[in-house]
């Protein structure tokens, strides 16, 4: 458990550049670096993660420690992961620090983002070339990348995972279920979801909004927020604006989404920065209150229908459909590495030219993320 927290620790501090880069990070760490799960897992889990409510990346890290150790490895990935970015918002929102006002810190993060675009790419590279063999899913593939650079937003992402799924459910269920049959089981899990996490997790969707005062609303608009999200941090910010934006100014929402920008890790930590604002009078309490229970939903979900999700794909037809919904994402960081990853890490002709070098430093010469993201860094602050 303890190898878990730091490793997630250690991607916390480092993971850049927004969901697409946080799942570059977690396959290159855990599948080819340390093998902790191998692709075909990752690629289910990651798969659940795309279906639920909540943040995909950090419920893909939260079901890749449950994995390696069960409920205290779950436990351990999250705060690990989640505890750098929640302490600097916790620190900004208490006015401790001037993040992004300082020209070093400000080329130092461009290093990084750097270091994402080349994580991600190197991502869409071995997930299409373990997911995307045939013509069908580079179809989708494709497909799914140009709708988003077409047409971005969460429906279009929603209606191409459907879409991959129903088209692979029916053209693909046999493929999918040999691939799922080929792959050995670590362990027999039970058909049926766990039911007391589900009832637990709409108790509180019911029950948390009864309990009245300033925490309890703070804790019920949060958790609703966190159980009807679907595409990650930035679509929290909308849910969020209407649950509680009668208390915030907007001015504080767009300084808590910059700010959760900036920092690695999870954006979901924009909770931290709201709930901190929120109870001004007791700002870690609010933080703390706010992020548990915007990340709870996807998490309760998450542990109440991952025992029984590898025995569900021993169906054809739902095998098939994780076939699709697979292309599809790699689709999807293959669209996110234009927008949102190019866009921000890619300014000048030189930092393309620096994400090449850092491309072939990762793919062929095998150096370790840790030097080029140290290499990215130093060419940066000598531009600044």
């Amino acid at each position: 458990m303890g190898q878990v927290f730091l490793q997630f620790l250690w991607l916390g501090c480092v993971s850049f550049g927004g969901p697409a880069a946080h799942i570059g990070y977690f396959q290159r760490t855990f599948v080819q670096r340390l093998a902790w799960l191998s692709q075909a897992e990752f690629a289910r889990l990651l798969a659940l993660c795309q279906l639920l409510p909540g943040p995909a990346s950090s419920q893909l890290g939260f079901a890749i420690g449950r994995h390696r150790a069960g409920f205290g490895g779950a436990l351990a990935a999250f705060i690990g992961f989640t505890l750098p970015s929640f302490l600097l918002l916790l620190a900004a929102a208490m006015g401790i620090g001037q993040l992004g006002s300082n020209l070093w810190l400000d080329a130092a993060l461009h290093g990084l983002k750097l270091l994402a675009l080349i994580v991600v790419a190197d991502a869409v590279l071995t997930m299409s070339r373990q997911f995307c063999l045939g013509r069908l899913t580079q179809g989708i593939m494709v497909a799914t990348a140009a709708a988003l650079w077409w047409q971005p937003g969460l429906l279009t992402q929603l209606l191409m995972l459907a879409g991959a799924a129903l088209i692979c459910a029916r053209f693909q269920r046999g493929e999918g279920a040999a691939a799922v049959a080929a792959e050995p089981q670590r362990e027999s899990r039970a058909r049926q979801p766990h039911w007391p996490t589900l009832l637990l997790f709409a108790a509180l969707f019911v029950g948390l909004p009864l309990l009245g005062g300033p925490i309890g609303q703070l804790v019920a608009d949060f958790y609703r927020a966190g159980s009807l999200v679907f595409g990650g941090g930035h679509v929290v910010l909308p849910l969020l604006q209407e649950s509680v934006g009668h208390t915030l100014s907007e001015q504080q929402f767009l300084t808590g989404y910059s700010l959760a920008q900036l920092v690695p890790g999870p954006m979901f930590t924009l909770a931290t920065y709201l709930g901190a604002q929120l109870l001004p009078g007791t700002p870690l309490l609010g933080a703390l209150s706010a992020t548990l229970a915007l990340f709870a939903p996807g998490f309760l979900l998450l542990w109440a229908v991952g025992p029984c999700w590898q025995q569900w794909l021993a169906e054809p037809r739902l095998a098939g459909a994780v076939a699709g919904i697979n292309a599809a994402v790699v689709g999807l960081l293959l669209a996110a590495l234009y927008q949102p990853v190019w866009q921000s890490a890619v300014l000048a002709p030189t930092d393309l030219a620096l994400a090449a070098i850092g491309f072939y430093l990762l793919r062929v010469v095998k150096l370790p993320v840790l030097a080029i993201a140290g290499l990215l860094v130093l060419a940066a602050l000598l531009q600044a």
